[in-house]
């Protein structure tokens, strides 16, 4: 569905401006910004993706992975096709890499914003996840629907690269409540190889964000001989402390996929490696991803479990209002 995009500005010789992201590409008619979801059309930027779902279902909050955000609930998915990086290593590449230039929706209905909603609540889910793509290229759409979740009475997160422009992030953050941000490495020159992005603007959301008020935690998908150095382990967990302590580190077991076939699975060893570099850094909570070990959550202060998981799943939960049900020490978070 064909809708005009928000956040750009009309030049000269029928070309325009997207601000949407960091990229801030400038599109000549009938081209498409780097996303290959937004269109400029006779010198009007559209988005083409909008009620255009391509997956939908329902996860797990822990999945997403948000671990100190309504845990143990339900959140609708949703995504549509679509991204603003080019990761080599990409997970939901089948769908993040499709372009409008050559896919097409096969069926005639639209998954409208207000129909999201109302699978979310018949489903009794607590939230609605922008997530599997990038939500920042489909940001019409999520903030429709973003804003008539919150009048019924849900959560809405994104699980997002960071490659946000500011006022997009004005814009939604009355409404956005979560958010997992990919930091993917500490080197500009890993986002510019692997990703053709960089990494400052990354570093400008998670702050931002944090500013704005919306609960974050980050994600490190560690690739063996990529982003795997102590030293840059190190930097990233300097970094996450440098903006708040309490934001949850998820460090993620890499597996070969798409164009990182060559590339073996990231040692258990690597992993415990980085765990022990973020806790000498100070961080408070510390989670293992795509492992089969349990991802429990510790009190910093007194170190009595207080949350259990078994794979996505609670099992447990020991924090009361917020506090450690031992020692009451405060536990940051959104806890239901």
């Amino acid at each position: 569905m064909q809708k005009e995009a928000l956040f750009y500005q009309k030049l000269d010789n029928n070309q325009v401006k997207c601000y949407l992201c960091a990229h801030n590409c400038t599109i000549k008619p009938s081209n498409f910004g780097i996303c290959e979801v937004r269109k400029n059309i006779d010198g009007v930027l559209y988005t083409l993706v909008y009620a255009e779902a391509i997956a939908s279902g329902i996860d797990p909050i822990e999945k997403k992975p948000l671990y100190h955000f309504l845990p143990g609930t339900y959140s609708y998915s949703i995504a549509t096709i679509g991204c603003n990086f080019k990761c080599g290593f990409c997970q939901n590449w089948q769908i993040s890499q499709l372009s409008k230039k050559q896919w097409q929706m096969n069926r005639e209905s639209k998954f409208m914003p207000q129909d999201i909603v109302k699978e979310a609540k018949r489903n009794n889910c607590k939230s609605i996840s922008y997530t599997y793509t990038e939500p920042t290229i489909f940001f019409e759409y999520a903030f429709d629907t973003a804003k008539l979740a919150k009048e019924a009475g849900l959560y809405n997160n994104f699980v997002t690269n960071g490659y946000m422009g500011k006022e997009a992030l004005d814009l939604i953050s009355p409404y956005l409540n979560a958010a997992n941000i990919d930091l993917k490495s500490f080197r500009d020159n890993f986002y510019k190889k692997n990703c053709k992005s960089s990494l400052k603007p990354v570093l400008e959301t998670i702050k931002y964000m944090k500013k704005l008020g919306i609960w974050i935690e980050i994600t490190t998908l560690i690739i063996p001989g990529e982003n795997d150095s102590e030293k840059e382990l190190k930097d990233i967990a300097d970094f996450i402390v440098s903006v708040d302590k309490d934001i949850p580190w998820h460090i993620s077991r890499f597996h070969p996929d798409y164009n990182f076939q060559r590339y073996p699975p990231t040692p258990i060893a690597t992993l415990k490696k980085a765990q022990e570099i973020g806790e000498k850094a100070g961080l408070h909570y510390i989670y293992l991803g795509n492992v089969s070990e349990e991802t429990n959550t510790y009190c910093y202060k007194c170190g009595k479990m207080l949350v259990r998981r078994i794979y996505f799943y609670v099992k447990e939960n020991n924090i009361k209002e917020g506090r450690c049900l031992y020692c009451h020490t405060e536990i940051r978070g959104r806890w239901c």
